[in-house]
């Protein structure tokens, strides 16, 4: 038997077929493949492409029970480090990190990062905006469940989507990442003040009527300090939430007066960072 087919729907399927076909290759264009590993697998993502400063990511997946570490790691633990500079018409690439999660570290203190999985995002300057622009990254990572593995990958992606597919992942991890206040300002989750308590420690007053669990992490000013995660008081001032650290991790010879320190605030689904010079 011989089937004819109409030439307008003969026509409307091959559009159909190219279409997903173009669909699909776009996807893989904005994003590269995963980079594998026994706990763990990341991969580049590309944003649409406007001007000379993109938005790009860095995703992670992770298996149920591991956890991969912040910015900071916290009482124990490895910082992710990225290397950019195999990149092509890349002028800088920012790293933002998402708010973290607290962890207990099995020694008596807490450890900082992510499970299951997190997009890291980042702000890419391009040296011409004109011109293509490649994305290579080296990422060296730890993954840990009750001990940790040192993972090592290279990805590349080039980057020149007008609409990228993985956009909506992007713009949802930037809602993540905690935004820039200061001491005082009338959020519903706030820093009220910061201030030492004698020579060996610090006191900070937080305010949040919303949030019941309520997280502090601080940093110093440069990554070889590494102070201790602030731990909540249990008996505070009426209508705040008290937390003390001690000055402790600071490197040889290092001053605490007038330190830069950076203060993470999360409370819910709210995060704000804090720059502030330790009186």
């Amino acid at each position: 038997m011989i089937v004819t087919i109409p030439m307008r729907a003969a026509l409307g399927f091959a559009a159909t077929i190219f279409a997903s076909s173009l669909a699909i290759e776009a996807c893989a264009q904005d994003a590269s493949p995963w980079q594998r590993d026994g706990h763990s697998a990341v991969r580049l993502l590309a944003g649409s492409r406007s001007g000379a400063v993109l938005l790009g990511g860095i995703a992670f997946q992770l298996e149920p029970g591991w956890k991969t570490y912040w910015r900071n790691p916290g009482d124990s633990g490895v910082p992710p480090r990225f290397d950019f500079s195999k990149s092509e018409n890349i002028e800088a690439v920012t790293v933002l990190w998402p708010a973290p999660t607290k962890f207990d570290d099995g020694a008596g203190g807490h450890s900082l990062g992510y499970r299951n999985q997190v997009v890291l995002p980042l702000r890419i300057v391009a040296k011409s905006a004109d011109k293509p622009v490649t994305l290579r990254a080296d990422i060296n990572y730890a993954v840990c469940e009750k001990l940790c593995i040192p993972v090592q990958a290279n990805a590349e992606l080039a980057i020149a989507s007008v609409a990228s597919t993985e956009d909506s992942a992007l713009f949802a991890a930037l809602d993540t990442v905690p935004k820039p206040a200061n001491v005082g300002d009338p959020n519903p989750l706030t820093i009220r003040d910061v201030k030492r308590d004698g020579k060996s420690s610090v006191l900070v007053d937080v305010v949040s009527p919303e949030a019941r669990e309520v997280s502090l992490f601080v940093e110093g000013p440069t990554p070889d300090w590494a102070l201790p995660v602030p731990k909540l008081l249990e008996h505070s001032p009426p209508g705040v939430k008290r937390f003390t650290f001690a000055l402790d991790g600071l490197p040889p010879g290092a001053d605490p007066a007038g330190a830069a320190l950076k203060f993470t605030l999360v409370g819910g689904d709210r995060s704000y960072e804090f720059n502030i010079n330790l009186d």
